[in-house]
């Protein structure tokens, strides 16, 4: 199996979507800083999702994204096949055509492989990822570094204030 930048890049997006999910819609712009992604690649992306209903927009100023249902109900394999992603591990895509046309000594095995990770990734939800500590972390260390100086500055006086 090959996951391709496209599916990565399509669960990374989404889970900063739903780190955020709290804050109002979130813009793309606040997803690339954070990613490091580009703006337009993610514009092509979530064009995708949004067709996949995975996300829904929200136009205007302040606009951005919300996820089109709770992050429980989105797994990980749903947004990867929303952005025409697949977990095939075969050479053939599955079709048993791998051998000249003919199926090949392995090609159940693979077969069984991609319904493996195919299941695994239908069982973890976006909600499980967002639970997961070292994920926040990580959330929170991308925050900092792409804050602007006045909120840094603000959340330190608010610190000093506290202390």
């Amino acid at each position: 199996m090959r996951l391709t930048t496209r599916g990565r890049y399509a669960v990374t997006s989404m889970l900063d979507l739903a780190l955020h999910e709290g804050q109002g819609p979130i813009p793309l712009a606040g997803i690339s800083a954070r990613q490091d992604i580009s703006l337009s690649y993610l514009e092509q992306l979530f064009s995708q999702l949004r067709r996949g209903g995975l996300v829904r927009s929200v136009r205007g100023p302040g606009g951005g994204y919300h996820l089109g249902k709770s992050a429980g109900e989105i797994s990980v394999a749903e947004v990867i096949e929303a952005v025409n992603e697949s977990t095939d591990a075969t050479r053939c895509h599955g079709k048993g055509d791998c051998q000249k046309g003919s199926t090949c000594l392995t090609h159940h095995l693979w077969m069984n492989l991609s319904d493996q990770i195919h299941d695994f990734l239908l069982g973890i939800s976006l909600s499980d990822l967002v639970e997961r500590r070292e994920i926040r972390d990580i959330a929170r260390q991308q925050e900092e570094r792409t804050a602007p100086a006045d909120t840094i500055k603000a959340d330190l006086i608010t610190d000093l204030e506290q202390a």
